[in-house]
């Protein structure tokens, strides 16, 4: 799914990007997934996916866990300076000692890798913008206001 979309949100669907648990669930899950029936299911799909190394976990959507394939990094990358670069950090879920899920953030740019960097410096502000298609109305906080990216 994420793959196929590049923009997914894990929780809650966001304008144009899809809900990870409302695809697993098949409808639209209001409130905490956790109470739904597929909780199971969509506890393993949001693991699995946060696992992938084509992934990155961060909170680029209204602050929420959204998922970005990789083929889009090179355009987050050449829009970070529109892109507060805390919901840029990639985030990874660790376990403590004491079974405690701990969330770990490596800070932007740290994590992206040279090739992105490297692509992201090739692509122009519209393919980038592009590239991301509607979505790039929901990284501004100018969106409130009818603004977006573009």
């Amino acid at each position: 799914m994420v793959e196929r979309h590049g923009l997914v949100c894990e929780a809650v669907r966001r304008g144009a990007i899809p809900s990870l648990v409302d695809a697993v669930a098949g409808e639209t899950v209001m409130g905490n997934w956790w109470s739904h029936g597929s909780s199971r299911e969509i506890f393993a799909a949001t693991r699995a996916v946060r696992a992938s190394p084509e992934v990155l976990v961060c909170r680029l959507i209204d602050g929420k866990i959204t998922f970005v394939h990789r083929r889009l990094w090179p355009a987050l990358v050449r829009l970070a300076d529109r892109i507060d670069a805390s919901r840029l950090a990639r985030l990874n879920e660790v376990h403590s000692a004491s079974g405690k899920h701990l969330i770990e953030e490596a800070p932007f740019p740290e994590w992206v890798p040279q090739n992105v960097a490297s692509e992201a410096q090739s692509l122009s502000e519209s393919q980038a913008l592009a590239a991301l298609g509607q979505a790039a109305f929901s990284l501004s906080p100018d969106t409130r206001r009818g603004r977006g990216l573009g």
